[in-house]
């Protein structure tokens, strides 16, 4: 068998496979993207990532990939220099210990329908987190669970996001080059065409550097973590019910990531977040 005959076969496995992973990848960033647009506080969510991560790493972005990419969501997000430098200055402890009385703590719940739901968070005041987030669920249909009841259903990833239009050969190639596990081509209403790229938590930084070496825009590079199942939600009262506490959830202050593990079509969707 000729290299080329080789190479193109493991491109086209990797193909098969990012296509098997579409639909659920996709349903998931669609849910994502449209809480993060209807959370009226993103500022102050990027400050204190920028805070947590110059705390954990060195203050300086060239050797803090962490800070690098929160800067990058910061400055994509129009958070003025002034403001990130003194989120820096928080974290690395210039100015006090302000930075020290973050703390990130991951609270785990049920929705509607016994829906998985993880909630990170950065707080100063752990019982007024815990008592904001069950106030949320509470009042949506919901309730807080102890520590481990729903995390053992979630996997965490590194997640790059490239903006579009991007060539799905030169994504293949760049992608296996990057040691990616998977990705996904797709619409956004407001972004137009975007892909997103899968891997292991510990390759994210690798993964990111190798697409941007490769001619590819990235738009942004996370970790996430990601239902290995997910409950089908086709019940138009569950579904506004759903939307309503991911909302409730996203707009507290200390809450910086939800994810759950529903999915739903597009329209339901749309008709609930409507109502």
């Amino acid at each position: 068998m000729s290299q080329a005959t080789l190479r193109n076969g493991i491109l086209e496995c990797f193909r098969i496979e990012a296509m098997a992973g579409h639909s659920k990848w996709a349903n998931i960033k669609r849910q994502k993207a449209r809480v993060d647009a209807v959370k009226g506080k993103v500022f102050a969510r990027l400050s204190r990532e920028i805070i947590v991560a110059a705390r954990h790493g060195i203050p300086n972005p060239e050797g803090n990939f962490r800070l690098r990419t929160a800067i990058e969501k910061a400055k994509a997000a129009g958070i003025p220099n002034e403001n990130i430098e003194r989120a820096i200055a928080k974290g690395s402890g210039q100015l006090g210990n302000e930075g020290d009385r973050l703390e990130e703590i991951r609270y785990e719940g049920y929705g509607p329908s016994g829906v998985a739901i993880l909630i990170e968070a950065l707080t100063d005041n752990r019982n007024r987190t815990a008592a904001d987030l069950r106030a949320a669920l509470t009042k949506n249909g919901g309730n807080l669970g102890e520590t481990g009841c729903v995390s053992w259903m979630f996997q965490q990833k590194g997640v790059v996001t490239l903006a579009g239009p991007v060539s799905e050969d030169q994504l293949l190639e760049a992608s296996l080059e990057g040691g990616a596990e998977t990705y996904e081509l797709m619409e956004e209403e407001e972004e137009g065409e975007i892909a997103l790229v899968f891997t292991e938590v510990g390759n994210l930084e690798t993964l990111s550097n190798i697409l941007k070496g490769n001619g590819l825009q990235v738009r942004d590079a996370e970790l996430r973590w990601m239902p290995g199942n997910t409950v089908e939600v086709t019940d138009p009262d569950v579904a506004r019910s759903l939307l309503k506490l991911m909302d409730a959830l996203e707009d507290l202050d200390d809450v910086q990531n939800v994810t759950a593990n529903f999915e739903m079509a597009d329209e339901l969707m749309s008709a609930s977040w409507s109502v």
